[in-house]
């Protein structure tokens, strides 16, 4: 498909008409009309804003933000491939953060659940702990 309305582009990305539209707001997607104005005329889209979209589909799953991903934009545009390995490191260790505090929570919580199934009566440890935290 050479040229597709804005419509065609989201459906095939699995995404919607406005976060098409919001993305370009943002200058990650190029704005494909004639004129910038407007109403003035009919977005045509091809592979290649196909493309940039499943990047920032990309991105957003491995947990960069918008900002984030224009900067990879950027700098993919400049070969800068030590600052993009740099902000790929950044969001890692962010990543192993939140593992990190999500296996606590995990533990926590099963060791809450054993302890309730364990006991005979009164108040659930789950209830209890969650009220006092």
């Amino acid at each position: 498909m050479s040229s597709m309305s804005i419509g065609q582009l989201a459906r095939m990305v699995g995404i919607g008409v406005e976060t098409v539209r919001y993305y370009q707001r943002r200058g990650l997607l190029r704005d494909p009309r004639p004129s910038k104005m407007p109403g003035a005329g009919i977005r045509h889209y091809d592979e290649t804003d196909v493309q940039t979209l499943k990047f920032i589909a990309a991105g957003k799953n491995a947990g960069f933000t918008l900002a984030e991903i224009a900067r990879l934009k950027e700098l993919d545009a400049l070969d800068d491939r030590s600052e993009a390995r740099r902000l790929a490191q950044e969001r890692i260790a962010a990543l192993d953060a939140d593992i990190a505090r999500l296996q606590h929570a995990r533990d926590h919580l099963s060791r809450l659940a054993h302890e309730c199934g364990a006991g005979a009566g009164g108040l659930c440890p789950i209830i209890a702990t969650l009220a006092r935290e």
